[in-house]
């Protein structure tokens, strides 16, 4: 097939492009596509990730049901090296440290929590492990460390629970003014549904305080 002169000149010109910018295009194309293909890979990737952490955790959850504390620590040791990312590494060591402390090795249980509290990408887990570790100090009587643990901003959800462990530092220092300020603010935070709240009543009564009485509008 025949090209008039202005359709040649225009090939000429497509030519002399492809010859400038040609390899640049194709650096495009091969970048486009290794993305996508990294995209597909990493998505892949994170469902096997996931599935392995998961089944890891599963058999984690049977040495909890067998207290085998050694096995517990173990796997969770495992989740935390291999899959530090998953959701599955801060819930195993927040359930070992659990484990090491009904197992009395508070040690271990601290570490255990540290480390949640120092990595764990959900606040609702650093906040747990932070209020648990404000316990074994309370245990160990190391005051101020928990009181420390208690400090900073925290999940809303959790307030009252922070507020809770607040309270019972200030009845253990003799502290009682502020144990009933920190017991009321909590039962004011708490739902009306939250089974702690009748734990929490008894704590405030035995500081000689009384929980407010909410008036509903109607």
């Amino acid at each position: 097939m025949a090209y008039d002169l202005e359709e040649q000149e225009q090939l000429d010109s497509l030519k002399d492009s492809w010859k400038k910018y040609g390899n640049m295009v194709t650096w495009l194309v091969i970048v486009c596509l290794g993305g996508y293909a990294a995209w597909t890979y990493w998505n892949t990737y994170q469902g096997n990730q996931s599935l392995q952490a998961s089944q890891l955790y599963e058999e984690m959850q049977k040495s909890v049901t067998a207290k085998d504390n050694a096995k517990v620590q173990r796997a969770a040791e495992d989740l935390k090296e291999k899959f530090p990312r998953a959701a599955y590494a801060p819930m195993a060591a927040l359930v070992a440290a659990k484990s090491a402390f009904d197992a009395g090795d508070l040690k271990v249980a601290k570490t255990q929590l540290q480390w949640v509290a120092d990595t764990a990408k959900v606040d609702e887990y650093k906040a747990l492990a932070k209020i648990r570790l404000a316990g074994i100090a309370l245990d160990e009587k190391a005051y101020d460390e928990g009181l420390k643990q208690l400090s900073g901003s925290f999940p809303a959800e959790l307030e009252a629970d922070v507020l809770d462990a607040k309270g019972d530092i200030y009845v253990a220092q003799n502290n009682i003014a502020e144990a009933r300020t920190a017991y009321k603010a909590a039962l004011d935070k708490m739902s009306e549904k939250n089974p702690g709240r009748q734990s929490l009543q008894t704590k405030l009564d035995a500081v000689g305080g009384a929980a407010e009485t909410k008036v509903v509008s109607k």
